[in-house]
């Protein structure tokens, strides 16, 4: 086991090293330039252009200027904001915590909906599989913009339940005001996980194993505890995994739709800015975030099935 997380974590490691470098690299060839952007058509002297060359780390070979960024990240400075001349860090610690919330929230969302929904129509009659069947084909084909607009005109502004705009402050404020945005958000995915929950537990009823289980005279609940539900997490988790993932680059349409200052509102406003270094920072942030997901999920899948660690070490 030890070896096999060794494995995962340098796997991780490397995966974050390339993605920074094509990152940084994308920035580097993008058309335009820093000085175009802070100078724009005015005439500027040599000394001036100078000066900010070295403040900003320009024309420096790619390389350099590569690992110069990447050492100041690891320690967390991202540079300084082109278009607003703030840290970087500081709009990061600014949007962070809503898209944080945000992400979090829906992931509850996804996992406790998703799973729970797909049991009850795996285990249920077939009245309730058909309307929660029902329910997914309308969840899968409702984009996430359509699902905000709609949740918008229905639970705020002719039921006036939840706010429309911004994000609250405290926790329950931001409870209130993240609720629509997170069902939005989570829409779709609830839809997709409960088709594979539903799925997986249908083909683990139909299993050698649970007859004989069933046999030995184990009570329905002991069956459906250890011998379907247990066997059928691996794709529950997989595509739970991906969806979680996903999030992280959804929450740029729900976070436009209701007005949230988080990570993919910063990044939208600083690509329309041509803040480089602020587009960056929110880019590397966002990978990092959807590989370590990925590999959390690669790790749990050894607790559910330790035949996976042990298949990787034969090979």
């Amino acid at each position: 086991m030890t070896r096999y997380l060794g494995r995962q974590l340098a796997s991780m490691i490397v995966l974050l090293l390339l993605s920074s470098i094509v990152i940084y690299g994308s920035m580097y060839l993008a058309p335009g330039s820093a000085d175009a952007v802070l100078f724009g058509n005015h005439t500027v002297l040599p000394a001036v252009r100078k000066a900010v060359d070295a403040q900003y780390h320009l024309g420096r070979p790619f390389f350099v200027q590569y690992w110069d960024w990447l050492t100041a990240a690891l320690h967390g400075n991202f540079g300084l904001s082109i278009a607003l001349r703030t840290p970087v860090s500081q709009r990061l610690s600014a949007a962070a915590p809503t898209t944080i919330f945000l992400v979090v929230y829906a992931s509850i969302l996804i996992t406790v909906a998703g799973i729970g929904l797909g049991v009850l129509s795996a285990l249920g009659g077939r009245k309730l599989d058909g309307a929660i069947m029902a329910l997914t084909n309308v969840g899968t084909s409702v984009p996430t913009f359509v699902a905000a607009i709609i949740l918008i005109e229905v639970f705020a502004l002719d039921l006036h339940w939840f706010p429309v705009l911004g994000a609250g402050s405290g926790f329950f404020g931001r409870l209130q005001h993240l609720t629509l945005p997170a069902f939005a958000l989570a829409a779709w995915a609830v839809a997709y996980l409960t088709r594979v929950t539903r799925t997986s537990m249908r083909d683990e009823l139909r299993g050698e194993h649970v007859a004989t289980a069933r046999a030995r005279g184990l009570s329905e609940s002991v069956v459906i505890r250890r011998h379907v539900f247990r066997n059928a997490l691996l794709p529950i988790v997989t595509v739970s995994g991906l969806q979680v993932a996903g999030l992280i680059a959804g929450t740029i349409i729900v976070e436009q739709a209701f007005g949230l200052n988080g990570l993919g509102q910063l990044l939208l406003s600083a690509v329309e800015q041509k803040d480089f270094a602020t587009v960056q920072a929110v880019s590397l942030v966002l990978v990092a975030a959807f590989v370590i997901v990925n590999t959390l999920v690669d790790i749990a899948y050894t607790m559910l099935d330790p035949r996976i660690r042990l298949g990787a070490r034969e090979a």
